[in-house]
């Protein structure tokens, strides 16, 4: 039997209906997808606009930001997966962030956070790297420790554990005197490993950083995990309805604990990469992250009723929303109302996800 396209198949969908139904089946398709249809208009509205919106440069540029954010967005989806969320997963990567910058500092620099640590080589990156890693995985384990063992709401449990960690990265920033000041002086090997150009597109004449390629790494990695192992298939069992999960002999415990772990990690990689990128970090870094990912996720078809996503449908949640972030600074939006377009967002998403949900019910 021969295979059709999408495409094909949509049309024998839709020749199949009577004209009441096609009718349905044609206002249900823009309303599913009106958020996808909106924002083609508006990129191409600023395409218009700015003929520098689509350079080789700004393209480049849209690239570099999204494989910044790729990382968290890899590990809440999962939370998404399992009918929750994670709001520590900004100050978790601002943790992650000052870490990094205060581990690896230029140790011939006048004011360091820790004096006594070895040089700045490439084993020494790595254990840093792990090393944050570790903690944002540790607080990601506390927060499904929590979710797992108390049947406590997601949204309690990181919200307490935004607080913490905040306090935590507050006490962090005032270290040997620092004073609540950003971490700087970060040292030129680490800048160089994680945000130096691996290659040159010479079309282009852009240079695309080492953090690219991770981000790329990830994304395998990661979809690996949720469709070829048990855990991604346990994961999925989970969101879409507990009670048979657990008849099924899922242990919905360990998976739930999995989740969260491997979200904090994540997080913790993602403020490792940041920290490189900027080259000064403040107890501020990260803040609102978390809704940044959350909405990448939601615009990606990761459903909040559970059981729902794909890492495809992420990676290109995450370039959307890129995308748009870029065109509202080059239309000249004014910075404050941009957050409450990112929260209209958020909300749009959010609700036609419901809708369809209601749809299928």
């Amino acid at each position: 039997m021969e295979k059709k396209g999408f495409f094909k198949r949509k049309r024998d969908e839709y020749l199949a209906l009577d004209r009441l139904d096609r009718k349905r089946y044609v206002t249900d398709g823009i309303l599913n997808n009106a958020l996808y249809i909106l924002m083609v208009i508006f990129i191409i509205y600023t395409a218009i606009r700015n003929k520098n919106f689509l350079s080789p440069s700004s393209i480049a540029n849209m690239l570099m930001l999204a494989a910044v954010s790729l990382p968290m967005a890899l590990g809440i989806g999962g939370c998404i997966v399992l009918t929750g969320t994670d709001l520590s997963a900004g100050r978790v990567f601002g943790l992650a962030a000052g870490m990094s910058a205060a581990f690896l500092q230029n140790r011939a620099a006048t004011k360091l956070i820790f004096e006594h640590l070895p040089s700045t080589t490439g084993g020494w990156i790595i254990a840093v790297m792990l090393m944050v890693m570790v903690a944002g995985a540790v607080i990601g384990l506390v927060n499904g420790f929590f979710v797992a063992k108390f049947s406590l709401h997601p949204f309690i449990v990181t919200l307490a554990t935004q607080l913490i960690t905040y306090g935590i990265i507050l006490m962090f920033f005032q270290i040997n005197g620092n004073g609540g000041g950003p971490i700087s002086n970060i040292a030129s090997e680490f800048k160089n490993a994680i945000a130096g150009p691996a290659f040159k597109i010479a079309a282009w004449n852009v240079s695309i950083p080492w953090y690219v390629l991770f981000a790329v790494i990830l994304v395998i990695v990661m979809w690996f995990i949720w469709n070829k192992t048990r855990f991604g298939k346990n994961m999925f069992a989970v969101g879409s309805n507990m009670e048979a999960a657990k008849v099924s002999g899922v242990n919905v415990f360990m998976t739930t604990m999995l989740v969260h772990t491997l979200a904090g990690a994540m997080y913790g990689f993602a403020g490792f990469v940041e920290a490189a990128r900027l080259g000064s970090v403040t107890a501020a870094t990260g803040l609102n992250n978390e809704c940044d990912a959350i909405a990448a996720c939601v615009i990606g078809g990761v459903s909040f009723v559970g059981g729902t996503g794909n890492i495809g449908g992420i990676v290109l949640g995450v370039f959307v929303l890129r995308i748009i972030f870029v065109a509202l600074n080059m239309l000249g939006i004014n910075p404050n109302l941009q957050y409450i377009i990112k929260g209209a967002i958020i909300l749009a998403a959010c609700s036609l996800d419901m809708r369809k949900y209601l749809v299928k019910k």
